[in-house]
C-alpha cells in the first residue's frame, strides 16, 4: 500500500469533513435536500437511496431521455468515476472500468438478472439498449456479498420500466452520422390482475473506418434487435407471478487481411436470451418470500471466406440456469433481516477448448439492515459459495452510515469480494496462426505441453516456471469512507475514498519458447494490485429550471512487485540521449490503460414557456498508457502515453404537441479522434430524433 498517498487523501477527507462540520450550525435550519430515489441492487429489497452506508449513483429516466443516449455505454461514460474501454483485440465491444477495475470484475444486470457472454473478459455494453430503462444503478465496491463471483469490483444493474395504469405506449427514431439507425417501440398495459409490457429496439449501423491505409474498417456494419417482454399477474394483493424474457440478436459484417491485397470476408452473429419466472408473496406483516428460477443462453458464430474457402470459423455457446430461493424476515419497524440460498450451473463450449466446460455451485447468503436508531443505519452480511472446481469462499460486508445533522451524514463500507477464474483460463487451447504464438488454460497446460513437445514444436520450457492446474479466485479487500452534505435544498455534495486491494491476481506468464521462435503462455495466481483514490460529485439547482452537476475522481492503480521493483532500485530506462538510467520509485505511473484523472460537468436548462430543455455535457479523460514501450516491462513516465482529452455532448428536446417530442444533438461535437489508441470514438456524430408517446 502505498501510505503517503492513502494518508494525504485521507487527510483531505477529514479537512473537508471539519470545514463543513463548521458549517453544521450555521445553515441548521436551512431544509435541506433528500434524495427520493428508491434502489434495489444495494440490499435487493427496495431502499432510499439517501440512507444506505454504500457508494451508489442512480441515472434516471430523466436523464437518459434528455441526454437522448441509445445504448448503456453511452451514458455510463458520463459518469464519475466510470470509464469506458475498447476491448482490445477482442471484436468492437466496450467494457467498464470503476475504481480502477476493469470490466471482469463489474457485474451486469438487467433487472437482476446477471448477463453472460464475457468471451475473453469483457462483456459488451454496446448489447444493451436503453430505450425501455426506467433507473440504471450502479454500487462501486465489492458487491460479492450478495451476487458472488464477477461482482469483485462492482455491479451495474439496469432497471426496465414497468406499466403504468391502463394501456400505454410509444415510438421513436433516431438518425445520426453513419447512417446510424435506432427505432424503439413500448407498449404497456395494466389492470387490477394483469400487467404486461413489451418493447422492441432495431438498430444498425454502416460503421466507421479511423484508418483507412488499414483497408478495414474500425467498426464493421451491423445490424441488432432487441425484444423485452414483461408480465406481472397479481393473484392476490399478497402474492403475484412475474415473468420477463429478453432476446438479443446482432449480426456484423467481419472481415480481415490475408495479405496486402486479399481479405477474408464474412459475418458474426449473436444470439442472446435471458428468462426470469419469479412468485412474490407476503405470508403476513413480517414475512415474504421470493422464489425465481433463472435461464440464460449466450451464441455466438463468426465465418469469413477468401475466394468461396473458408478462411476461418469459431463459436461460443454459453449457458446458465439459477434456481433461487430469498426470505425478508421484518421482525420490527426499521429492521430486516434476509436469508437466501440458489443454484448455479453454467456451462461454456467454445472453438479452441478441448472439452466442454462445467460449473456448478451452491451458494447462501444472510444480510440485517438496522435502522433502529433515527441517526445510525447499519447493514451487514455474509455469503457462502461452493464451487465444484475452486471450492468454499465466504464473502463478509459491513456498511454503516451516520447522520450528524438534517444536512451532513458520514458512511463508511468494508465488503470482501472474489472472483472465481474464467472458463477461458482453465480449458483455453489456442494458437495463433498468423504469429505463431500459443496461449493454453491451466487444466490443459501440462497436456498441451506433452502434445506439442511430441509434434516436435517446443525447443525449450523456462527455468522454474511449473504448470499451475489450480488456480485459484483472485479476491479484493474494499473500502469505502464517505459523506454527503446537504446545506440546503439547492445544494448535494458527495466525497467518498477508496481502496481495493486484490490477491492472487490471475495473469499470463511464458511457459516455454517453441521452435518458430514465439511463445507457450499459461495462466498463474502472481500479481497484487491496489487501487485507492477519492471521488467527488456535486449538483446545484441553481433555480427551478438551471441544474449543474459536476464530478472528479483522483486514482492511483498500482502493482505492489512493480513498486517494490522501483523502489529497490531494479528498474532503468533510457534518457533522451539514449543513456540508460536507474528509475526512482516516483517515475512508476501505474497499471495500463488508467486515468490518473478524469471529471465531468453537466448542464441542464429548462425553458417551459418554449417547452424546450437543453443540455450540454463534457468528459475529461487525463493522460495514460496502453502498454510497456521502453522494454523494462512497466509503466513509467518515459513511456508513450495517450494525451488527455475532453469530448463534448451538447442535445435540445422540444415538445411540439402532447404526444410530440422532436431532439436533435452532437455527440463529441468538438470532432476528438484518437486512431490508434481509441477505436469508440470515431468522431463528431449528428443526430435528430422524434418521439411519438400515446
Amino acid at each position: 500500500m502505498n501510505y503517503i498517498k492513502i494518508t494525504t487523501l485521507s487527510s483531505l477527507f477529514f479537512i473537508s469533513l471539519q470545514a463543513v462540520g463548521n458549517e453544521i450550525h450555521i445553515n441548521d435550519s436551512i431544509d435541506c435536500l433528500r434524495l427520493n430515489e428508491v434502489v434495489v441492487t444495494a440490499t435487493r429489497t427496495s431502499r432510499d437511496a439517501s440512507t444506505l452506508p454504500l457508494p451508489i449513483k442512480v441515472i434516471s429516466k430523466n436523464e437518459i431521455q434528455k441526454t437522448n443516449a441509445t445504448k448503456l455505454s453511452e451514458i455510463i461514460s458520463q459518469q464519475t468515476g466510470l470509464i469506458v474501454v475498447p476491448d482490445y483485440g477482442y471484436g468492437n465491444g466496450v467494457g467498464i472500468q470503476m475504481q480502477g477495475l476493469d470490466s471482469q470484475y463489474i457485474m451486469i444486470m438487467i433487472d437482476g438478472m446477471p448477463l453472460i457472454g464475457r468471451s475473453a473478459g469483457t462483456l459488451d455494453l454496446d448489447r444493451i439498449n436503453v430505450g425501455n430503462v426506467k433507473q440504471i444503478e450502479i454500487i462501486k465496491g465489492a458487491s460479492s456479498g450478495l451476487y458472488g463471483s464477477e461482482a469483485l469490483g462492482g455491479v451495474v444493474n439496469i432497471i426496465t420500466q414497468n406499466p403504468e395504469k391502463g394501456f400505454t405506449g410509444s415510438l421513436d427514431h433516431k438518425f445520426a452520422t453513419f447512417n446510424t439507425h435506432d427505432t424503439n417501440m413500448n407498449l404497456d398495459i395494466k389492470n387490477q390482475k394483469l400487467a404486461a409490457s413489451i418493447y422492441l429496439n432495431r438498430n444498425s449501423s454502416n460503421g466507421y473506418m479511423l484508418v483507412p491505409s488499414s483497408r478495414l474498417n474500425t467498426v464493421e456494419p451491423y445490424l441488432s434487435y432487441t425484444l423485452n417482454n414483461k408480465l406481472t399477474y397479481h393473484f392476490s394483493k399478497n402474492s403475484e407471478l412475474n415473468s420477463n424474457i429478453r432476446y438479443y440478436y446482432q449480426r456484423q459484417n467481419a472481415r480481415y487481411n490475408l495479405d496486402d491485397s486479399t481479405q477474408a470476408k464474412g459475418h458474426n452473429f449473436i444470439n442472446e436470451l435471458e428468462s426470469q419466472l419469479k412468485w412474490n408473496n407476503k405470508w403476513n406483516k413480517y414475512l415474504c418470500s421470493e422464489a425465481s428460477v433463472y435461464y440464460t443462453t449466450y451464441h455466438t458464430n463468426d465465418f469469413t471466406l477468401s475466394d468461396d474457402n473458408e478462411a476461418s470459423s469459431s463459436f461460443f455457446k454459453q449457458m446458465m440456469l439459477r434456481p433461487e430461493i430469498r426470505f425478508v424476515l421484518t421482525p420490527v419497524a426499521k429492521q430486516q433481516v434476509s436469508v437466501g440460498a440458489g443454484y448455479d450451473y453454467e456451462t461454456l463450449n467454445r472453438t479452441n477448448f478441448t472439452q466442454k466446460a462445467i460449473y456448478k455451485s451452491e451458494f447462501a447468503y444472510l444480510q440485517l439492515e438496522n435502522n433502529l436508531w433515527q441517526r445510525l443505519n447499519i447493514l451487514a452480511g455474509i455469503r457462502y459459495d461452493h464451487h465444484n472446481i475452486y471450492g468454499e469462499q465466504w464473502s463478509p460486508k459491513l456498511g454503516v452510515r451516520y447522520r450528524l445533522s438534517h444536512s451532513l451524514s458520514i458512511m463508511s463500507s468494508m465488503g470482501y469480494g472474489f472472483k472465481a477464474p474464467d472458463f477461458r483460463q482453465l480449458y483455453l487451447n489456442f494458437t495463433n496462426t498468423s504469429v505463431g504464438y500459443t496461449v493454453l488454460g491451466s487444466y490443459v497446460a501440462a497436456e498441451g505441453l506433452k502434445e506439442m513437445a511430441a509434434q516436435g514444436l517446443i525447443q525449450s520450457l523456462v527455468n522454474n516456471m511449473s504448470v499451475d492446474e489450480s488456480l485459484r479466485p483472485e479476491s479484493s479487500v474494499n473500502l469505502n469512507m464517505g459523506l454527503q452534505w446537504d446545506p440546503c435544498h439547492k445544494v448535494h455534495v458527495e466525497t467518498n475514498l477508496f481502496y481495493n486491494h486484490i490477491k492472487n491476481m490471475i495473469d499470463t506468464r511464458t511457459i516455454a519458447y517453441k521452435t518458430n521462435g514465439q511463445s507457450v503462455f499459461s495462466y498463474y495466481n502472481i500479481n497484487k494490485v491496489h487501487t485507492q483514490g477519492i471521488e467527488v460529485n456535486m449538483s446545484w439547482d441553481i433555480n427551478r429550471n438551471l441544474q449543474i452537476i459536476g464530478g472528479y475522481q483522483l486514482l492511483y492503480a498500482m502493482d505492489d512487485s512493480a513498486e517494490n521493483a522501483f523502489k529497490h532500485g531494479h528498474v532503468y530506462a533510457r534518457d533522451s540521449e539514449n543513456k540508460t538510467i536507474k528509475l526512482k520509485r516516483s517515475d512508476y505511473f501505474g497499471l495500463s490503460n488508467r486515468s490518473r484523472h478524469i471529471a465531468n460537468l453537466k448542464v441542464f436548462y429548462n425553458i417551459p414557456e418554449w417547452k424546450l430543455n437543453l443540455n450540454g455535457r463534457v468528459i475529461y479523460r487525463s493522460k495514460y498508457a496502453m502498454s510497456d514501450t521502453n522494454g523494462n516491462g512497466y509503466i513509467d513516465d518515459k513511456d508513450v502515453f495517450v494525451p488527455g482529452y475532453a469530448v463534448l455532448y451538447v442535445a435540445a428536446n422540444k415538445q411540439l404537441t402532447a404526444h410530440l417530442t422532436v431532439s436533435t444533438g452532437a455527440d463529441n461535437l468538438l470532432n476528438y479522434t484518437n486512431k490508434s489508441c481509441i477505436s469508440n470514438l470515431p468522431g463528431r456524430i449528428i443526430y435528430g430524433k422524434l418521439i411519438f408517446k400515446f
